[in-house]
């Protein structure tokens, strides 16, 4: 069922819970933590200037790192009120605690249009907890709630989930909007072909996608260490090969399913091969399916890359989640950047389904080419599972 949007709502002078993803990475310098990467409070600037300039008291919380209930200076969000301040053009009041006396006060002092963002949430155990004690705190400095913060919906925390109930207006983002609508629904009516890159180390990790998916894709296109737990369940040899021996039975299964589906569900046809997981180790190209002796896979080879690239030529949706090899050693970085470029390339609807695909995509400069990129990983991966996320869950119906 649709979610009431923020687009739906009259904000003016009503104070707003935003709960957004302010997750992001840093780096100690001199002593103090230096922000190296604000895609994820450039994503929320649109949610945020929206409700400015319909003249919203705009209260924000997020969590960041693991304080582990505890406060720890480390993880203070004191930094990200910075950043923001210099994005938006305009001051933004830090309140040193979550809902304590500085809380209260800051958000207070605010007036129409003003931004207060409220120090790490995680600072306090109970909201991990799911508290409704502290769930009722945090509603009781707002008139609406406004959920924008996609990558921890996943989460049913109390400022995820659990504040929801004790507000009369919970609210969907602008970002947590186009998630939705690219990842849920985008993906329920495909151009098609639809064509879905999936990667990374374990089968077990991703056995609910590709289960999921196989209803959805006409094609399925395997990469990274999970390839080689399909090649040991056809009997190929996996020589070294990150493998998990105990999920053959599942990958012979999800083969049967793909068959029985009429799903093209493709594996390497050959392999990079190393003895040495590092840079500048020594590599060789893998004989027709299979891995030598004494050798690991650790990236797709010349030839999968011709068939992959085939494929997502043709195709009219792609869906990728996950690297086709260790494309952090250059080495072994050939396929997934040959791969990210031919999503790049084709003029098919690209949508880029969290984690270190969507690093990959960026590290080979390839993010504007692609259509939608998404800022959850554990998050997305749910959503493609076909599991209802309690921070969306907890949203009002339109």
């Amino acid at each position: 069922m649709a979610k009431l949007s923020v687009r739906d709502i009259d904000v003016k002078g009503k104070r707003v819970l935003v709960r957004v993803d302010f997750n992001v990475p840093t780096e100690e310098v001199d002593g103090a933590q230096r922000i190296t990467d604000d895609t994820r409070i450039v994503e929320s600037l649109p949610t945020i200037n929206a409700l400015r300039e319909k003249g919203a008291k705009v209260i924000l919380a997020a969590h960041f790192g693991r304080p582990k209930g505890k406060v720890n200076p480390k993880y203070s969000l004191a930094v990200v009120a910075e950043r923001l301040s210099k994005l938006i053009n305009a001051p933004v009041a830090f309140a040193t605690d979550t809902v304590g006396e500085s809380a209260k006060v800051t958000v207070a002092a605010l007036k129409d249009g003003e931004v207060a963002l409220l120090e790490n949430v995680r600072f306090q155990a109970e909201e991990e907890a799911n508290d409704p004690e502290f769930s009722k705190k945090l509603a009781s400095l707002a008139d609406i709630y406004v959920n924008d913060a996609f990558g921890a919906a996943h989460r049913a925390h109390s400022s995820t989930a659990g504040v929801a109930k004790f507000l009369p207006i919970a609210a969907q983002g602008l970002l947590m909007e186009k998630e939705l609508k690219y990842l849920i629904d985008e993906l329920a009516t495909p151009d098609r072909p639809f064509v879905v890159i999936l990667g990374g180390s374990k089968v077990s990790s991703k056995i609910t996608v590709i289960k999921s998916l196989l209803e959805k894709a006409d094609t399925i296109l395997i990469g990274g260490a999970m390839a080689y737990t399909f090649y040991l369940a056809l009997g190929y040899p996996v020589g070294k090969s990150l493998v998990e021996a105990d999920k053959v039975d599942l990958a012979k299964e999800i083969l049967a399913y793909a068959k029985e589906k009429g799903v093209k569900f493709l594996l390497p046809v050959d392999s990079v091969e190393t003895q040495e997981f590092k840079a500048g180790a020594k590599t060789q190209i893998s004989a027709l399916n299979s891995v030598s002796e004494g050798w690991a896979g650790v990236d797709i080879g010349p030839e999968t890359i011709k068939l992959y690239t085939a494929e997502i030529a043709s195709a009219g949706t792609v869906l990728w989640n996950g690297p086709v090899g260790i494309f952090e050693i250059a080495e072994f970085a050939t396929g997934t950047k040959t791969v990210g470029q031919a999503v790049a390339d084709s003029k098919a609807k690209s949508i880029v389904g969290g984690g270190d695909s969507v690093t990959a995509v960026k590290q080979f400069g390839l993010a504007p080419k692609m259509t939608f990129i998404s800022t959850g990983g554990g998050a997305s991966l749910e959503l493609l599972e076909g599991r209802e996320l309690p921070g969306v869950a907890a949203l009002t119906n339109k």
